[in-house]
């Protein structure tokens, strides 16, 4: 039986960067996985949604521009081109992640593994043995218990990704970051999208002023929202739900995206036969991201902490160094987070009620993006930026925005906070103009 320094069983975003990682400090490193390298992110999730998404958004540019000084007649939406384009760049990406294998002499095995013991996996009748083992198998769409989600018309956010023609009308069940942007894209592309959120407003868990803004300038693209609603069923032709009030309503359409979560796939590998502990399908973690068995470590989804691919990729870098000995821990309080929508939203840290829940004394300044001289020369609509401030230390605790190139500035704002800036760092920190970033520049002058 060979023996490695490291096994890691799933290739997504954190098991194939924690493989990079330990190949190039010399360990010895074999990862398995069952479908295809990449993971959710790159297969059925980050990439292949932002792929649709720029096309969706070229094809709206062409045809709402005319404030631009821009005209376009007969522009039209190739589905089936948009879809050829999302899978060559999944397949190049493939091939990118099957090279850094390569260059990092790590051994790539396909197929389904199983713990056997802290230090042994199985893969069909195969048993592989290592120092260390490393838990990063993912997530996979919720399905709650709705009647009606059996039906062909009803598809989760992996098989939406794989139809052939667009619907006449689509219902998205969930208001969440996944159920927005594939509402975006629809929208974008002339389908009528209704969505059905049970909670009392769209992003659950966001910034209350970002998330009313998105509300209303994903309205303005055609996306009908009913929120505080349940859903009761589907039918053949509609969502039924009942409103705020009780009463029964309809949402007329032909497709339906159940887009309410994901959950952790920690169940089913032989975990808890090797002491793992495992909770709902997740497998708790301390900083160094190792379970409650010292030999195994989890990162990203699985572990049902912050399911993002960046945050995977963090975890699997932090319990590659654990392993060597180098010093570094999982920090959680400055992940950003975005949704890749039209105008996009960029977060990190702390909300203003997240921060009031917990007792933090802050103060919070904003500005609208019509303040911004480069929002206005290269973007329409609306935009807002946020930031959330300890009222007593002055420290930066949160930055919200939307707008913009949101996603392409947030990292700046991120390392303000993981690194305590306050607000004297903030105004002496010289950003360029015109710019939107220099936004929250000026809200630091306002407090």
């Amino acid at each position: 039986m060979t023996e490695y320094d490291l096994i890691i069983i799933g290739a997504g975003p954190g098991g194939y960067v924690a493989a990079e990682r330990a190949g190039h400090h010399g360990l010895k490193v074999l990862l398995i996985e069952k479908e295809a390298l990449g993971g959710v992110c790159l297969n059925w999730g980050c990439i292949p949604t932002k792929a649709l998404l720029a096309s969706a958004k070229y094809f709206y540019s062409a045809t709402h521009s005319s404030e631009f000084g821009v005209s376009v007649q007969g522009a039209t939406f190739d589905l089936t081109a948009a879809m050829k384009r999302k899978a060559g760049i999944q397949e190049g990406l493939r091939k990118g992640i099957q090279g850094l294998m390569k260059k990092f002499k790590v051994e790539v095995v396909a197929g389904t593994a199983r713990v056997v013991d802290a230090h042994t996996v199985a893969v069909g009748d195969i048993q592989y043995r290592a120092k260390h083992l490393m838990i990063s198998t993912g997530s996979s769409p919720a399905r709650p218990p709705i009647p009606g989600l059996d039906k062909p018309h009803v598809l989760d956010s992996n098989g939406i990704l794989e139809i052939k023609s667009l619907p006449k009308a689509l219902t998205i069940i969930g208001g969440g970051v996944i159920g927005l942007e594939f509402a975006c894209f629809f929208a974008m592309v002339g389908v009528p999208v209704t969505v059905v959120e049970m909670m009392e407003e769209v992003l659950p868990g966001m910034d209350t002023d970002i998330a009313k803004l998105l509300r209303a300038e994903l309205a303005s693209k055609g996306v009908t929202f009913h929120l505080g609603c349940k859903v009761q069923r589907v039918d053949d032709d509609a969502v039924v739900f009942s409103d705020p009030k009780g009463a029964e309503q309809r949402a007329v359409c032909d497709m339906v995206l159940v887009a309410i979560g994901r959950r952790p796939n920690g169940a089913g590998l032989g975990l808890e036969e090797a002491g793992v502990q495992v909770e709902r399908g997740a497998i708790p973690v301390d900083e160094n991201c190792r379970t409650n068995v010292p030999s195994i470590y989890a990162v990203g989804d699985v572990t049902g902490q912050v399911l993002l691919a960046h945050t995977a990729s963090r975890q699997g870098e932090v319990a590659v160094n654990h392993i060597l000995g180098h010093p570094d821990r999982m920090r959680m309080h400055a992940i950003p987070g975005v949704v890749y929508t039209s105008p996009e939203v960029a977060v990190v840290g702390m909300s203003e009620a997240g921060a009031k829940k917990r007792g933090i004394p802050v103060k919070v300044g904003k500005m609208p993006m019509a303040a911004s001289g480069r929002f206005l020369a290269e973007y329409s609509g609306k935009g807002l930026a946020k930031i959330v401030v300890h009222a007593e230390t002055n420290v930066l605790l949160g930055v919200h925005i939307i707008g913009g190139a949101a996603s392409e500035m947030i990292h700046g704002f991120t390392y303000m906070i993981e690194n305590e800036t306050r607000l004297n760092e903030i105004k002496e920190t010289i950003f360029p103009h015109p710019t939107v970033s220099e936004l929250v520049r000026d809200i630091a002058f306002t407090l």
